[in-house]
Parts: structure tokens; sequence; C-alpha cells
């Protein structure tokens, strides 16, 4: 295995699969970024329990500027292999395979020898069956995870919750999330297909999914098996277990009546209860309280050992009862940064009911719940 490319061009694959590789796995190869040279280009991967990703680097490539002498794979370690190339002194660097598992990089006057793993021992990627494939663009797929994946539950007590659940039928495709306390719930039209399914994805999967994607036109096959997805573009396989279980039925979690609503504009309000938690937040109570009458809106945060805060609020419309209502304002500026720069209506029932947050525009098939806080 001999090739020279642009040091820059690899560093941007390496960074990619490196999201996937853990320092803390009990399988000592996958620590490592396994690199295999075909006369074609260079294919990188990285791999954990939970996520795989592979990317490849074509010879094509006109930034990658590669020319390749010898075929070959090996398996270097990651973090010291990314911190050498990071720091060679020269755009253009050349990996040499040599006998013993033994690697020379070299790039100007530096020069590395390093060790490194049979890449035979390195496990096989899961085998993904293309006949229950559907396609999206990265835009839309990185907007449904940003619109849901904070909502995942960060405790593994219930490992169902931990991830998002996604549902394809009927030309529509669901995202929903939920800890138990709040959840986020998106549905778009997709082109027509006759695939169906109901998975669960993993929340932190989604993350560094939606941080690998290169470009946001670019389109995404999904293809799925009994315990694995894939997440497929032209030079990028990123491959995720699935949760296994039955995610809960949050249909049946959201209101449909109301006895108050109230629209304002996302920036606006979310400005104000960042002003609003300033506050709360020193305190033992991470709680902001928001008083709704016809007359004015106000909201409070308040902490015993530092003081308090009080601010009328510029709100666009208001029907129905009057409430006082409290909750955590940590829950309440993620909801409202998902939606953007729009108008969204708030519903509520009671004090001790989960409200809802909307978009106006009735097109956008969004919807945010969040549980109020207990006060007395």
């Amino acid at each position: 295995m001999k090739v020279t490319l642009n040091r820059n061009a690899f560093l941007e694959e390496l960074a990619t699969v490196q999201r996937a590789i853990s320092g803390k796995t009990t399988i000592p190869i996958l620590t490592g970024v396994k690199l295999q040279l075909a006369e074609t280009g260079l294919t990188l991967t990285g791999s954990n329990a939970d996520i795989s990703i592979e990317t490849f680097l074509s010879v094509e490539d006109e930034k990658a500027n590669m020319v390749i002498e010898k075929t070959g794979s090996i398996v270097l370690q990651a973090r010291f292999f990314n911190e050498i190339i990071r720091k060679l002194p020269e755009e253009t660097l050349t990996l040499e395979l040599i006998e013993n598992n033994q690697v020379i990089i070299s790039s100007g006057k530096a020069l590395f020898n390093v060790n490194g793993l049979n890449s035979e021992n390195y496990p096989h990627l899961p085998v993904i069956d293309n006949q229950n494939t559907f396609k999206l663009s990265a835009r839309v797929l990185n907007k449904l995870i940003s619109e849901t994946v904070f909502s995942v539950s960060q405790h593994e007590s219930r490992p169902i919750l931990t991830g998002v659940h996604f549902v394809l039928e009927n030309n529509e495709l669901l995202a929903v999330a939920t800890d138990s306390h709040r959840l986020s719930q998106r549905v778009i039209t997709i082109g027509e297909s006759n695939n169906a399914f109901d998975i669960v994805v993993p929340g932190k999967s989604l993350q560094e999914l939606s941080r690998s994607f290169k470009d946001e036109e670019e389109i995404v096959e999904i293809s799925i098996m009994e315990n694995q997805v894939l997440f497929k573009t032209e030079g990028m396989h990123f491959y995720s277990r699935l949760l296994e279980g039955n995610y809960p039925d949050t249909n049946r979690l959201i209101p449909t009546t109301f006895s108050t609503e109230i629209e304002f504009n996302v920036p606006d309000l979310l400005a104000a209860i960042d002003r609003a938690s300033l506050l709360s937040h020193e305190g033992r109570n991470n709680i902001v309280k928001l008083s709704i009458s016809s007359e004015q809106v106000i909201i409070y945060g308040n902490s015993p050992e530092i003081g308090n805060v009080e601010e009328s609020l510029n709100y666009i419309n208001v029907t129905g009862e009057p409430i006082d209502i409290s909750f955590n304002p940590d829950y309440m500026k993620a909801s409202l940064k998902s939606f953007g720069n729009i108008d969204v209506v708030i519903k509520f029932i009671s004090p001790i009911r989960p409200f809802t947050l909307q978009p106006t525009d009735d097109e956008i098939n969004f919807i945010q719940l969040i549980t109020p806080v207990r006060t007395n």
C-alpha cells in the first residue's frame, strides 16, 4: 500500500469517520481507523458499538490530488494518527505500508513510522437490504433531526426513549422524541413510496449523522434492516444500530382541547425567557413563571439568593381564560429554537397539564409539548 494525497482532503474524511471511534471500546481494533486503498480511491472506516461510518475519497477527486502506487489495507490508531496528519508540515503526504503492519507517514522533512493492525481482523460492516429504502435531501433530514433530537431522554432507565421514533406510512414520515417531560413531533410528506417502517434511532447516532453531511443538497438514501439503518450519500455510508422495543404511543399525550391560547414571535419570546432565566439558573429551582390575562402577559424569574426579574411581554394575540403557569426555561428555549424566526401559538389547558407550541402556519405539521412545573 502506497499513496500520496492532499493532507486537507484526507483530514476531512478522517474527521468524519472519527465520529464513530471511541477510546472506551473493549475491542482494541475499534480504537483504530481502517484504511482500504483500491485503484479507484481510498476508503476510511470507523466504528463503535452504536455507529459505523465509511467514507470514500476518489482518485478522481481533484482536491485529493491522489497518486496511488500500490493498493492495500491497514488499521491505525485513530487518536495518534489524526494528530500526526493534522500537524504535518506540507500540503501533501505519503502513506506507505511496509512489513510487520508498519506504516511510514512522510510530508516534507517529517517522517513517522507507526505501528498498525492487520485489517483482516477489523469487524465487517452490516449487510443492508437495499429493497426497503427511501430518499431525502440532507437538508430535510437535518431539519427533522434538529427539530426533535433535543427531546430524547438522557437517561438509560428507559433506553427506548433515548432515540427518535421514525414512522413511514402513506407517504408521510413522522419523527417524534420524548423524555416524558417534553415531546417534539414533526411530520413531513415525502414522494411516492411503497415502503413502510417503524424504527427508533439512537439520538446520539442522529447527532453525529447531522454533523457528518458535507452538502445539505446531497441526497440521502435510507435503508433499513431488522436492527440496523444505513444513511448513504455519494461519499459516505453511515450505519447505526436501532433501539429494540416498542416506542410508547405518543399520540395520546397530545391534547386537543384548550382553555387559553396566545401567539408570540419566537425570537421575541426566546429573548425574554433567556433574560428571565438568568436569575432562575442561579437558584435551586430552575423555574420561570408566565402569567397570562386579557390585559397583559408577564414573565417572572426568581432566585431567593440573588433576586428576581419581571418583564411585560409583547404578544400578537391572546384568547381564553387567564392562567399562571411555571415551566423549565431550558425546555422552553430548546423548543423555541427549533422553530426558527416564525410566529407560534402556545395552547394551555391548566397550570398542571402539558401545553403545546405550534407554528401559526397550519401548513407546518410540527408540535412541541412541555410539562409544566408544579410550584405548590
